[in-house]
């Protein structure tokens, strides 16, 4: 590798595979269980195979984080490439053990590891691990590239629009937004990732589909400082043309630095389920 520093997370993170093989980002996958069946998260299962053997399937899949061993076999082909040190930023430690393997492998590792909580998922996330990656090819140190990431991830807004609320139930992995009642299962659900612990909480539902997504619209922009360059992405849960008009409507407002479409991780749409769609991002106002 040409960095002496080498940049690892999980398959949470939704980041583009042509940026991570520009950027050289090593990814950690975690499981996705349907049955006796187990597949690799975007290894063995493609999302949008996924999406669709979801809303067949009458079991529930669920999913498990790695084994530190995967993350030392990851530590150990980075330094036998030249790492001289490892970052790895994984999913929050609110919805996933994915951490915990990631310090155990670190333990006694033979070079320093450092390991980050992103608070987040998906590219909220994903965000946190290009900005590090940015600010190393700018010829940043590991306490650099640690810092400009905590400068995004504090910065980080990501709402997500559920489809369905069934999901969140089933996979335990609600927080919060089981504030919303049972018996108001029929609305559209809109949740939000607080990027200071990591834990999901309630924002306001709607009754229609196209209600959600303009109330998503507009809970996001009032999070991010529009008049400072902003970094977006729409993503969604095998609703591409849903988030394409979406996109083509935050490109045309407020004219964004960056801006991208991405489907969502099989493991983490285990929790929110088909068709949920999610914008993330940040503006890069102090």
């Amino acid at each position: 590798m040409k960095y002496p520093v080498a940049l690892v997370t999980d398959s949470t993170c939704d980041i583009p595979q042509s940026w991570r093989e520009e950027f050289e980002i090593s990814v950690v996958p975690l499981s996705i269980h349907f049955g006796n069946d187990t597949y690799r998260d975007g290894v063995d299962l493609s999302p949008e195979s996924f999406y669709e053997r979801l809303e067949r399937e009458e079991v529930h899949p669920t999913t498990s984080q790695p084994a530190p061993q995967d993350f030392i076999n990851t530590f150990q082909a980075l330094q036998d490439g030249g790492a001289k040190e490892i970052i790895v930023f994984t999913i929050s430690s609110a919805m996933s053990g994915t951490i915990e393997s990631a310090r155990l492998a670190a333990q006694d590792f033979s070079i320093p590891v450092h390991i980050v909580d992103s608070k987040n998922n998906s590219m909220g996330l994903g965000w946190q691990v290009i900005a590090a990656a940015r600010a190393r090819e700018q010829g940043a140190n590991a306490w650099e590239m640690l810092e400009v990431a905590t400068k995004v991830r504090q910065k980080m807004a990501y709402y997500v629009s559920l489809n369905t609320m069934k999901y969140l139930e089933k996979g335990g992995r609600i927080g919060n937004a089981t504030k919303f009642l049972a018996s108001l299962l029929q609305i559209k659900p809109l949740i939000y990732v607080d990027p200071s612990t990591g834990i999901v909480h309630p924002s306001i539902p709607a009754r229609s589909r196209s209600a959600a997504i303009d109330g998503l619209f507009k809970e996001f922009f009032k999070h991010l400082n529009t008049t400072s360059p902003m970094h977006i992405t729409v993503l969604h849960n095998a609703a591409r043309d849903e988030a394409e008009a979406l996109a083509e409507r935050v490109r045309e407002t407020y004219h964004p630095a960056e801006l991208f479409i991405s489907i969502v991780s099989p493991v983490l749409g285990a929790h929110t389920g088909p068709k949920a769609i999610a914008l993330c991002g940040y503006s890069e106002s102090d």
